[in-house]
């Protein structure tokens, strides 16, 4: 696992110039252009007080493998809704995680959630493949990609109407904030070699900016764990394994939900 992010960045620079050659950045930004209204992700998870779940459609990951190989977006994503989720996300990295931007296409014609579209973004042009999938917001990794890149990339996700998730792990890389990051998120998993630690959460939460709202990603198989963060201050929560794992993630949900606002 060691090195893993790197590994994955580098495969996706190759990934989106091959997509360059089969759909170029002005047809995307035309079908972009008529995509359906974006929905706020961030209004979404302010509005669940007890805080607000991104439920997570994802079949496989570096660090376990095969989750939920056969997992179906129309059997789960309307499961997610109707269980009480504030929000999705929705992996589409292939190699690593088992997802296509199909499945982002799929998704926003069965759900009137607000969708993230969970990607390695190293290019402006997935950010267009985001919005013209349907996507409502995007992530933006500070340990892929560096403060400077997602500076640019935020800027350009807000100038399309994308909201943006800054990703990090450590204060470090807080340098990566700026006025058009609507979310920050603390991954709790080290993506260099993908183990997880939920107090890396509460340790950060203090230096977090206060302009962004506060979530906190990754580990999070107890609900009693995002209970705990969410008395720290944190207003949201990523969660995807705890659910995917089971026979029905919609019902994993429903009870994580009823256990976070005992």
């Amino acid at each position: 696992m060691q090195n893993i992010l790197e590994e994955i960045v580098a495969n996706k620079r190759i990934e989106v110039e091959q997509a360059k050659l089969l759909v170029s950045l002005d047809e995307l930004k035309k079908a972009a252009d008529s995509a359906p209204p974006v929905r706020s992700l961030r209004k979404s998870i302010e509005s669940h007080h007890e805080g607000g779940i991104i439920a997570e459609f994802k079949r496989r990951s570096p660090s376990k493998d095969w989750i939920n190989r056969h997992a179906k977006v129309e059997d789960i994503i309307p499961s997610y809704e109707k269980a009480g989720a504030a929000g999705l996300s929705i992996l589409t990295d292939h190699n690593y995680f088992g997802g296509t931007l199909q499945d982002v296409v799929r998704a926003r014609s069965l759900t009137h959630l607000p969708i993230l579209r969970k990607e390695f973004v190293v290019d402006a042009y997935q950010l267009y493949e985001a919005r013209a999938a349907g996507a409502d917001a995007c992530l933006l990794i500070a340990a892929a990609i560096g403060a400077e890149r997602c500076h640019e990339l935020a800027m350009v996700a807000h100038n399309i109407g994308l909201e943006v998730i800054l990703e990090i792990h450590q204060a470090e890389e807080l340098e990566a904030f700026s006025h058009n990051v609507d979310i920050v998120g603390v991954n709790n998993r080290n993506l260099k070699v993908f183990k997880t630690d939920p107090s890396q959460s509460v340790a950060l939460f203090d230096m977090l900016p206060k302009g962004a709202l506060p979530i906190s990603e990754s580990g999070l198989l107890d609900a009693n764990i995002a209970r705990r963060l969410h008395g720290t201050g944190y207003k949201g929560f990523l969660v995807g394994e705890a659910f995917m794992k089971t026979a029905d993630p919609g019902l994993a949900l429903n009870n994580y939900i009823k256990c976070l606002a005992q």
